[in-house]
């Protein structure tokens, strides 16, 4: 009887885990519309954070693990009075920004939300600022926390072009825990040897399931799962640090690394290098709190409002046209159990654009859910691909979400056809965007701060420079209650 045994020689670094480590610690970022999109995409998150903080649902989740804990120098969440370690920090922060679901967007194989880096960002700058001017240092500057947006950006969105995780059954969360660990890294000034390691942390680490974003068990847990994986990164960034040592082919290990157990033995595939392509080309929710493969619907929608209001009852059928990844991640028929259900759900918001002209965060609601016109709606919708929208999705000079709906009514007339190939968020459109973002930057504003202070924020915002110079430390606390 023969026996083998396992060589165990360490191989060098995977490849994918070295690029990342080299792009954190090499690259300049010196794209002035990278740097600008990221102070919107900066200005926004915290926007949709301080709206969230108006959900007891979300506040619920905040504040020390411990009641009654303040950690000296920790880090502040915005909105609050929360001073905490930066792990937990991280959670809150992330949790707010994504809690309803109106950051910025990634759609490709795999789609997500990078803005969400930003809770595991700003905790880790805002103590590291804090404690440098404690002890006699410079502080971290905003320019600094928009750097570590553009990166973390990149290394979610170039790693989700071509490779599809929820495809496995893994949720794009994962990418943001890879991501922000990356760029914690970079702010903790841990060396390449180190990012290294701490990714390879990430990858090893349990991945969560999507489960909790489909059919039938959609619920709130997508709105918080961000938190939790920025927290676990600037957890597994500060065990690297104090020598905890990583795992050279946890991609690449016959039998037991990421690709075998958790990709069906594929190798990733990239489209391009890391640069600033992903900041360039995210897109922004303005108009509706919508799951993005839904945001062209519901404008369609919106647009068919004054011609369907007062006809309703009248409604034999409603067609709505769309790709191939929004019939996968949101369409669905049969009981919405709660508010995080029916925003993952192209028929419900459709229903709602066109019964109200409109949709908010509040439309999710129970209260606003029991209006009985909204299932006999849904009840009449269907779902159909159009070949052409699935493809462009996908193309690099389009990435277009189209939809189209049209109403069919019992007499046998119909509406037009109302179709939006790009959202009002695409690069495409963001010369009418953007002073729409700044209006839904004030409007979130708004829900948590006096005038004076709105307008405090809001001027250091809006001057790139200013903002860039400004030390982190002192920025938090423009967002101290």
């Amino acid at each position: 009887m023969s026996t083998t045994a396992d060589v165990n020689v360490r191989p060098a670094p995977d490849q994918v885990l070295v690029d990342i480590a080299e792009y954190v610690t090499g690259y300049r970022v010196t794209s002035h519309e990278a740097r600008e999109t990221a102070r919107y995409s900066l200005i926004d998150a915290l926007g949709c954070g301080m709206l969230a903080l108006t959900f007891p649902e979300c506040t619920k989740l905040l504040g020390p693990i411990v009641p009654g804990i303040v950690v000296p120098l920790g880090a502040r969440v915005p909105g609050t009075r929360y001073e905490l370690d930066p792990v937990k920090a991280a959670f809150d922060i992330g949790c707010i920004i994504r809690w309803l679901d109106f950051n910025d967007t990634w759609l490709a194989a795999e789609w997500g939300h990078p803005s969400d880096n930003l809770g595991a960002i700003l905790a880790v700058a805002d103590h590291l600022s804090r404690r440098n001017v404690a002890e006699g240092n410079a502080p971290v500057t905003m320019g600094e926390v928009l750097t570590c947006m553009v990166m973390a950006h990149e290394i979610q969105g170039c790693l989700a072009l071509e490779n599809s995780f929820n495809r496995v059954g893994l949720d794009h969360v994962l990418l943001v825990k890879v991501a922000s660990t990356a760029v914690v890294m970079r702010l903790l000034g841990g060396t390449k040897e180190q990012i290294i390691d701490a990714l390879s942390q990430a990858w090893v680490d349990g991945q969560s399931l999507r489960t909790y974003r489909h059919a039938p068990n959609a619920g709130s847990r997508k709105s918080w799962a961000a938190g939790d994986a920025v927290s676990r990164a600037v957890r597994l960034a500060l065990m690297t640090l104090q020598g905890e040592k990583g795992y050279p082919s946890a991609l690449t290990a016959p039998t037991w690394g990421f690709y075998d157990v958790s990709f069906k033995g594929r190798p990733f595939r990239f489209q391009r290098p890391f640069g600033t392509y992903v900041m360039e080309n995210v897109l922004f929710k303005i108009s509706y709190p919508a799951e993005f493969h839904a945001q062209t619907a519901v404008e369609a929608a919106v647009k068919l409002h004054p011609q369907v209001r007062e006809r309703l009852s009248d409604i034999e059928k409603i067609v709505i046209t769309t790709h191939e990844s929004a019939i996968r991640i949101i369409s669905k028929t049969g009981k919405l159990h709660n508010p995080a259900d029916r925003d993952h759900c192209l028929q419900y918001m459709t229903a709602i654009g066109l019964i109200f002209g409109n949709l908010t965060a509040d439309h999710y609601e129970e209260k606003a859910a029991a209006d009985p016109r909204i299932d006999p709606l849904r009840e009449r919708m269907e779902v159909v691909e159009e070949p052409r929208y699935s493809r462009e999705y996908l193309e690099p000079d389009k990435r277009s979400i189209a939809n189209a709906v049209q109403v069919f009514f019992r007499d046998g007339s119909c509406t037009e056809r109302v179709e939006v190939e790009y959202p009002l968020g695409h690069r495409r459109r963001r010369a009418e965007g953007i002073p729409l973002l700044l209006e839904k930057f004030r409007a979130n504003l708004s829900a948590r701060f006096p005038e004076e202070r709105l307008r405090r924020i809001v001027a250091c915002c809006q001057d790139q420079q200013r903002l860039e110079n400004t030390p982190v430390n002192e920025f938090m606390e423009l967002f101290l209650i």
